[in-house]
């Protein structure tokens, strides 16, 4: 097979890669990350670079013009490599087009947040589980007796009676092949004193390892939120139930397209599935290395994982094909993942050590959102709630005891700081608190960690756009106002408002929102808000029946609920009935990792919770058109607010 060189700059790497590679995938390759929203499909035009040297075949796409052509611009994603080449990637066309460095985005793409309340934030909390302890594995450190001629029973059976001794009710007990050929050797190297690793569901357990000697307070296991845009994990001590780490970092899956829909394109080229499991995994055996290491962990005493994501993502992680998520009627291959070895999943933990994904409920409702509903209590409450999980997907889940009743809706990434031109996690640099004149239009801001700002995070965009409307910078279109002033100009996207210039930033270059930003935010509102509104009328309530609403999703942590209301997100109800909870999903894992009895409870949620399609309720489309002006179009659903009609 014809190989070639592929030289980028700025960055000056280069890579081999074989004749009709797209030049997108050989930047993947590199370790570059290219803008590719549409997952190369060649319809975003995200993904142009500059042709220095060499030959490409490039199909032709309406989003290359001639002066590009004539400039060597072509959109990497179609354009094969013929050649040895020399390809220059311009800021504009780099991940989240934030025109930072690659070594800037190598950096974002790994950094991570080093406490759990960045992730899981507490403003109203969530409930106590009261969750028995009984985590998804457990060490036992057993003394066996010594055989004699009067107890004669093999090793196995007496490694078996010894542990029926301490764990009561098991109705059978397994073991493999690999366990059983060292045992005898074992047993006696270790003078009888050995440390068992049992898995335990339900009324069934499986020995998993024997080790010699007492190693029964080293046992921990990983939980992992894997969203679309960003992935979440946490160490726990499953022996005292302590959080011992916490991180985050995007989803490399991201290079490959920035929702779902363009993944599960993605997955069906050559290689595609493998790719995007590869890039999940390589992220999360990152993370659990890092954690391991900064706690002191020996990754072999990782005996457990527990992932909570979208149906995709799932199905993405196990290699599993999910083509049939997108096509109707919609189904899945599967929502109930038997247990598994978290090395089927290629999961650098515990050779033995285990892999349970949370149930799910269909295409569009995972288990992050079983987790969800697990972790906020909804399901076993007499009042009405809802849950809204913002993400890229954006999910409802509305019910009490009695019924639940689920819907989702393409909300986007614009929240989690992905596909606007200043966006980014809610971690250390983001600017979160936003103020603005109206006389003058000065702007004072907070960033997390009180350092140089180096974006926006969600909860800083919808502070930005509520406090544009308050100054008559926008009007209910969204569109930035033609104001002479120093902060507004135009741009390549329309109108530009310079939220921080560029000698206080701490990328050297102006921090802005777009005209095009605004319409990405305005999109992603209306998705929730007309979710939240047609579900509750599908179930013939008003929203003002609904006594809580739980926020979930890590922009939570710095929402400002007054400007979340003004710009239309959430409905205008008493602010007390709104809780944020950070990220459930991950906080559901935690609770089905400690507990066999939140596993199982997990299993009914997702078996009763029912989904509700909107792509085929005529009310939604009619919803959501409404909604997509600030606030909305019917001023009424907002009587508190003082807007000139």
């Amino acid at each position: 097979m014809q190989k070639f060189k592929v030289t980028f700059y700025p960055d000056n790497k280069t890579v081999e890669v074989a004749r009709d590679t797209t030049v997108l995938a050989a930047a993947i390759s590199a370790g570059i990350y290219i803008n590719s929203a549409c997952g190369g499909e060649g319809v975003c035009g995200r993904c142009k670079v500059i042709l220095k040297n060499g030959q490409v075949l490039s199909q032709s796409a309406g989003k290359i013009t001639q002066e590009d052509k004539k400039r060597g611009i072509y959109l990497a994603c179609i354009s094969e490599v013929q050649s040895d080449l020399e390809i220059e990637i311009p800021a504009e066309s780099r991940l989240n087009l934030e025109g930072l460095t690659q070594e800037e985005v190598n950096r974002r793409l790994k950094q991570n947040y080093s406490t759990p309340e960045e992730i899981e934030p507490v403003r109203g909390g969530l409930p106590e589980s009261g969750f028995k302890h009984c985590p998804l594995t457990i060490k036992l450190y057993l003394e066996l007796e010594r055989p004699s001629l009067e107890d004669k029973i093999s090793d196995l059976e007496r490694l078996e009676r010894e542990i029926e001794k301490v764990i009561k009710g098991i109705s059978s007990l397994h073991s493999s092949l690999a366990n059983i050929k060292p045992l005898s050797e074992l047993l006696r190297d270790s003078e009888w004193k050995i440390t068992v690793t049992l898995a335990k569901k339900n009324e069934a357990a499986e020995i998993m390892q024997v080790e010699p000697g007492n190693t029964s307070g080293n046992n921990f296991g990983v939980v992992f939120d894997i969203g679309t845009t960003t992935v979440s994990a946490q160490l726990i001590d499953l022996v005292n139930k302590k959080i011992l780490g916490t991180k985050a970092t995007y989803n490399k899956q991201a290079a490959f397209g920035s929702d779902v829909i363009t993944r599960i394109i993605y997955a069906k080229d050559s290689d595609g599935l493998e790719t995007l499991h590869g890039a999940v995994s390589e992220d999360m055996n990152e993370m659990a290395q890092g954690l391991a290491r900064e706690h002191s962990v020996n990754l072999n005493d990782v005996t457990a994982v527990v992932c909570a994501g979208n149906t995709t993502m799932i199905h993405l992680l196990l290699r599993i094909d999910p083509t049939y998520i997108r096509k109707e009627p919609y189904v899945p291959t599967l929502n109930f993942v038997p247990l598994l070895r978290a090395s089927e999943a290629e999961l650098r933990v515990n050779p033995h050590g285990l892999l349970a994904c949370v149930p799910g409920v269909s295409s569009y409702i995972g288990g992050d959102v079983t987790s969800g509903v697990l972790a906020t209590g909804i399901y076993k409450e007499d009042t009405l709630s809802i849950l809204i999980d913002i993400g890229t997907n954006g999910e409802v889940v509305l019910g009490n005891k009695d019924f639940l009743i689920s819907a989702a809706a393409s909300a986007g990434p614009a929240f989690e700081g992905s596909g606007v031109a200043c966006g980014m996690r809610a971690s250390k640099g983001a600017i979160q608190k936003v103020k603005i004149s109206p006389e003058d239009l000065a702007v004072s801001f907070g960033a997390i960690g009180g350092v140089k700002p180096l974006g926006i995070c969600g909860s800083g965009y919808i502070d930005v756009i509520a406090e544009m409307l308050k100054a008559a910078l926008i009007g209910k279109n969204g569109k930035i106002n033609d104001i002479n002033h120093k902060r507004i100009r135009q741009g390549d996207n329309g109108g530009e408002f310079i939220l921080v210039f560029k000698e206080d930033s701490g990328t050297g270059e102006d921090i802005i929102i777009t005209d095009a930003d605004i319409e990405n935010l305005k999109r992603a509102k209306a998705a929730i808000y007309s979710a939240v509104s047609v579900l509750a009328r599908h179930m013939g309530l008003e929203l003002i029946q609904v006594e809580k609403f739980f926020i979930a999703g890590g922009f939570g942590t710095y929402l400002d609920i007054e400007n979340a209301v003004n710009i239309g997100l959430l409905p205008d109800l008493r602010r007390e009935r709104f809780v944020f909870v950070g990220n459930t999903s991950l906080s559901g894992a935690r609770q089905i990792i400690l507990s066999n009895e939140a596993r199982k409870l997990a299993d009914e949620i997702a078996r009763k919770i029912t989904y509700f399609e909107l792509s085929v309720e005529a009310a939604y489309m009619d919803e959501y058109i409404a909604a997509l002006f600030f606030p909305h179009t019917d001023l009424t659903l907002f009587p508190s607010l003082k807007i000139s009609k």
